[in-house]
C-alpha cells in the first residue's frame, strides 16, 4: 500500500481517537470521513470497528462513570438486535446514499439544537423507544462503527446530565463494537490482508485517545453539550462531502 494511504490512515485514527477521548463516541464518523478518500468502505468499516472498540477499552480504565444497568439495558437489547442486520446489509449496501442520509440529518437537526437556549427533552416512549434508538444504533454498527450516533442525539433529547449519558454511550458502544467485531470476523467481513491496517491503526488512536479523555473529566455540563453537538454536525458535514461527489456524477 503507498506510504501516503499508509500516512492518511494513521491521521485519521489520531485525530477519530481523540475525539472518541473526548466525546465518547464518533470514531467511525471522523475516521471514516477522513479514510473514505483513500481505501474501500469494506475495509474503513473493519477498520473503524476495531479503532472505536479499542478506544471504549481505554476509556473503560480511564473514564469510569459507573454501569447503570437499568438505564442502559434497553438500548443493549436493541442494539444487539441491530448489529447483525446492519453487518448484513453492509456489502449489499449503496454506502454513499447511506452517508448522504445520515450527514442531512446530522447537518439539518444538530445545528438547531445547539442555538437553541433551552434543548427539547423527550420524555415519551420510555424503555421502548430506548431499545429503537439502540436497534438504530446496532444497525449503523454493523454497517461501519457508528454505533454511538443516534443513542448520543437520543440522550441529549432526553436531557441526560453529561456523566448519566456518558455511561449510557460508553458501555453501549463498547458491547456493541465487540459484537460487531465478533460478527465481522465469523462473517468474513474482516479478512488477512487487512490485519497490518488494523495494526496501523490501534497504536495511531492510543495516544490522541488518552488525552482527549483528559480533556473530557475537566468539561462542563455546557462545554460537554457542545462539543456533541458540534462534533455531529462536523461528522455530518464530512458525511456529506464524502458522499455528494459520487451521487453527483
Amino acid at each position: 500500500m503507498p506510504s501516503s494511504v499508509t500516512l492518511i490512515v494513521a491521521l485519521g485514527a489520531a485525530v477519530a481517537g481523540f475525539v472518541q477521548g473526548l466525546s465518547g463516541f464518533a470514531f467511525g464518523l471522523v475516521a471514516m470521513s477522513i479514510w473514505v478518500w483513500v481505501i474501500d468502505p469494506q475495509l474503513a468499516a473493519a477498520l473503524a470497528v476495531s479503532g472505536a472498540l479499542a478506544g471504549q477499552v481505554i476509556a473503560a480504565f480511564t473514564v469510569r462513570r459507573g454501569f447503570a444497568i437499568g438505564l442502559l439495558a434497553p438500548f443493549v437489547l436493541g442494539g444487539l438486535a441491530g448489529v447483525p442486520l446492519g453487518a448484513f446489509l453492509l456489502p449489499h449496501l449503496d454506502i454513499h446514499w447511506f452517508k448522504a442520509v445520515l450527514g442531512a440529518v446530522l447537518v439539518l437537526w444538530c445545528p438547531a439544537m445547539l442555538l437553541s437556549k433551552d434543548l427539547p427533552r423527550i420524555t415519551f416512549g420510555g424503555r421502548i423507544a430506548d431499545a429503537v434508538v439502540g436497534l438504530g444504533g446496532g444497525v449503523l454498527g454493523g454497517l461501519g462503527g457508528f454505533t454511538g450516533t443516534l443513542p448520543t442525539l437520543w440522550c441529549t433529547l432526553r436531557g441526560y446530565e453529561r456523566d448519566v449519558q456518558r455511561t449510557v454511550i460508553q458501555n453501549f458502544n463498547l458491547s456493541m463494537l465487540a459484537v460487531t467485531l465478533v460478527v465481522y470476523v465469523a462473517s468474513g467481513l474482516i479478512t488477512r490482508s487487512m490485519l497490518p491496517m488494523i495494526a496501523l491503526v490501534l497504536p495511531a488512536m492510543l495516544v490522541p485517545a488518552l488525552i482527549g479523555a483528559r480533556i473530557y473529566v475537566g468539561l462542563s455540563e455546557a462545554g460537554f453539550r457542545r462539543i456533541v453537538l458540534s462534533l455531529l454536525t462536523a461528522s455530518g458535514v464530512a458525511l456529506l462531502v464524502s458522499a455528494l461527489p459520487h451521487l453527483l456524477r
